[in-house]
């Protein structure tokens, strides 16, 4: 039996099984937060795509900031927030690449437009116009007509392998719950913090 007070992961499923029936639209969500080599942090949200007892996982232009600041400095912080349930969990950690059998598979689930979209897109870098994008689009829809669109080198996916976990409860008169899993060894640590 997995116990939810030693296992961070086990936790995270329940709570996240939770979020899939209340939350009304994706319940993956989370901020990713990264950070240049001086410390300088930029956030933006995007979809948790896998989780394992390794890690989260999910899948980006890896010639893009978030993929350039990895790349400098592998600390990373996700941020899950769910105001339907009045819960958050905060994981930090570092990340590493996923395999290329991992990513082939991922990218081939993706609906076809969206594989397209990863072939067009430099993203995160400047574009002067959406026509420009609409273009490279056609063209590439006009280059793979079925459904055998091969994954750009470029496009793969990071594995957070966490270090930390805070689960924090939304209480009545701001006493909120937190509680924490600090990595220690094979294990974790538990605690808890003041609201």
């Amino acid at each position: 039996m997995i116990d939810h007070l030693t296992d961070p992961f086990a936790l995270f499923q329940a709570w996240m099984a939770e979020a899939e029936v209340s939350e009304p639209r994706d319940p993956n969500a989370m901020t990713v937060v990264t950070a240049t080599p001086d410390g300088r942090p930029s956030a933006r949200t995007i979809l948790l795509k896998g989780t394992d007892s390794r890690g989260f996982v999910f899948y980006t232009n890896k010639q893009s900031r978030k993929a350039g600041e990895l790349a400098a400095n592998s600390h990373i912080a996700l941020l899950f927030h769910w105001k339907s349930l009045g819960r958050q969990i905060r994981i930090e950690g570092t990340v590493e690449h996923v395999t290329d059998a991992e990513a082939d598979a991922y990218y081939a689930s993706r609906p076809r437009v969206s594989r397209l979209g990863a072939l067009a897109s430099d993203q995160s870098r400047p574009l002067a116009s959406r026509a420009e994008l609409e273009q490279r689009l056609a063209a590439l829809e006009a280059r793979y007509p079925g459904d055998v669109i091969p994954r750009p080198p470029h496009w793969s996916g990071y594995r957070v392998l966490p270090d930390y976990f805070e689960f924090w409860q939304d209480m009545p008169f701001r006493l909120h719950d937190r509680s924490t899993f600090t990595k220690v060894g094979d294990g974790w640590e538990t605690g808890k913090l003041f609201p």
